[in-house]
């Protein structure tokens, strides 16, 4: 085994031309051979080097449109053979086959290629087979063998011969093989996921290719003493919190993460409603709003509970201005997510130096959420997202009492929020606002007591005469098993009520509803959030 290997051939083929040139004359200047194809040939010559045409190395033409061209004897028995191999040598003599030092690769764009809705025979011919065969084969012999699959490396190898006269160093190429087969494994994981999902739309495939790619290494986990990284798709699918642009603030931890979604994830659902404003805390919401002005709804979300509030999350559905920024900055605030802000609203943000500000430059929508994964113990449970929607045709009532105008809205208002309220899920909302919101209680009873509590709170901060679950619509995430969850919203003073039904005691608190005259509806749908 040889530590240092001095690098006398390169083969050079990539689809991303970035940093090629650079590399290129490094290459040249430490005298090694260049050996290329097509349109990286082409750029190399036209950059004033000297490239050998991989058609001259192998003695064979390329053909069938590039479909074939690197897949020779002459080019994978020059990056396979072990070089202090006595048989392995005669071979290469007898056949005249060179070695080959250095492997650079960039696979053709198959996930970009996806991305920009191309047609099914694009899409085919962007399966590059040539490029992961190489990169294989390169990586395998990594003994002898330095293969670079991405333009971030250059820099490395270049500085590497550029320390040892031309040679590549073990340390550097067992790294750099590790990167590889990491590679071809994401791009092959890219083109089964893309076979299954979309062109054979199947639902659960019997192997779930899954390949992410590490974005960046957070300080600890949910506590100090775990370790933990943001990883995001090998194929930048999706726009979420991983892809939104990062203004100013600390790194984001990994519950800074965590939350930020959680609030990007409802502020979703009001993606076509006026101003609206979440601020979430630990995962859940405790205070959601629409209003005429996003500082209004900032104010109204604010008062559900200004407690937790603190040092919360915050997302909107708009643009941010300077009201709504100066509003924000007068308490304690993590995170600030939104689609834009104005230079105002960065001006004031700017100001609090550990405020993390997020611009996701759109919301996004039900297709982002495609599917779910969670670890358990042995395996992974995986659900397609919770991405169902109920409109107002679709409720069906069931009480006497049909539900005013106001109160259908903030039925549905209500129902909006309680899908992203930790299971068992109560909310109370009036006039597009909640009003109190009891999340992740081992029964239903007790989420509808702490969420009238915490309106009785609120009001007492506000100085209110009385709190805002009177008169207000209460959510359920799923059926009351019992009518004393139910009857617990009416000693709160809710006056109508949004839930699945489908308990075997419907009928028990269909009775209690109208008893205490309440307008009740049923969804049908369920939102259970563990």
């Amino acid at each position: 085994m040889t530590d240092h290997v001095k690098a006398a051939r390169a083969l050079l083929s990539v689809s991303d031309k970035d940093g090629l040139l650079d590399l290129g004359r490094a290459l040249a200047r430490h005298g090694v051979e260049l050996v290329s194809t097509g349109g990286t040939a082409r750029a190399l010559r036209d950059a004033g080097l000297d490239v050998r045409d991989i058609s001259d190395l192998t003695g064979f033409p390329e053909m069938m449109d590039g479909r074939v061209k690197t897949l020779h004897p002459k080019v994978h028995g020059g990056l396979l053979a072990v070089r202090d191999d006595a048989g392995h040598r005669a071979s290469m003599d007898e056949h005249g086959i060179g070695a080959i030092d250095i492997v650079v690769v960039n696979l053709y764009p198959f996930a970009a290629t996806v991305a920009k809705g191309a047609e099914r025979p694009e899409i085919i011919e962007n399966i590059d087979i040539g490029g992961p065969a190489m990169i294989r084969s390169a990586a395998k012999n990594h003994e002898s063998v330095a293969v670079i699959t991405e333009p971030g490396d250059y820099a490395a190898l270049i500085a590497e011969l550029d320390a040892n006269g031309g040679a590549t160093t073990l340390a550097l190429r067992r790294r750099l093989a590790a990167t590889a087969y990491a590679a071809t494994a994401a791009y092959d994981a890219a083109i089964a996921s893309w076979f299954a999902f979309a062109d054979q739309k199947e639902q659960w495939p019997e192997t779930l290719p899954f390949a992410l790619k590490r974005k960046s290494v957070l300080r600890y986990g949910e506590n100090p003493h775990q370790a933990a990284a943001f990883y995001d798709y090998a194929g930048g699918h999706g726009r979420g919190i991983g892809q939104a642009e990062q203004v100013q603030g600390k790194e984001l931890s990994y519950n800074n993460y965590n939350d930020a979604d959680a609030a990007l994830g409802l502020v979703a659902e009001f993606r076509d409603a006026e101003p609206t404003c979440v601020i979430v805390k630990h995962a859940n919401p405790c205070g959601v709003a629409t209003a005429g002005t996003l500082v209004d709804a900032y104010e109204a979300a604010l008062a559900c509970d200004s407690v937790s509030a603190f040092g919360g999350i915050i997302a909107v559905n708009r643009p941010l201005d300077g009201a709504t920024a100066r509003a924000i900055s007068s308490i304690f605030t993590e995170v600030v997510v939104a689609p834009d802000a104005d230079e105002e609203a960065r001006a004031i943000f700017a100001t609090k130096k550990n405020l993390r500000l997020l611009l996701s430059g759109s919301l996004p929508g039900p297709e982002s959420l495609f599917m779910t994964a969670k670890s358990i113990i042995g395996g992974w449970l995986v659900q397609t997202g919770d991405t169902g929607v109920i409109g107002e045709d679709e409720l069906k009532l069931v009480t006497r009492r049909a539900p005013t105008p106001q109160e259908l809205a903030d039925c549905l208002f209500a129902w909006k929020v309680a899908k992203h309220v930790k299971s068992n899920a109560i909310v109370y909302a009036r006039d597009g606002a909640t009003a109190g919101i009891g999340a992740g209680q081992m029964n239903r009873l007790e989420s509808a007591r702490i969420a009238a509590w915490k309106a009785r709170d609120a009001a007492d901060k506000a100085g209110w005469p009385e709190p805002r679950t009177i008169g207000s619509s209460v959510a359920s995430d799923a059926f009351f098993p019992f009518a004393d969850g139910l009857l617990a919203a009416v000693e709160a003073g809710a006056t109508a009520v949004i839930q699945p039904g489908g308990s075997i005691r419907d009928e028990e608190v269909i009775a209690a509803a109208d008893k205490a005259g309440l307008a009740m509806v049923f969804t049908g749908m369920r939102h259970f959030r563990h």
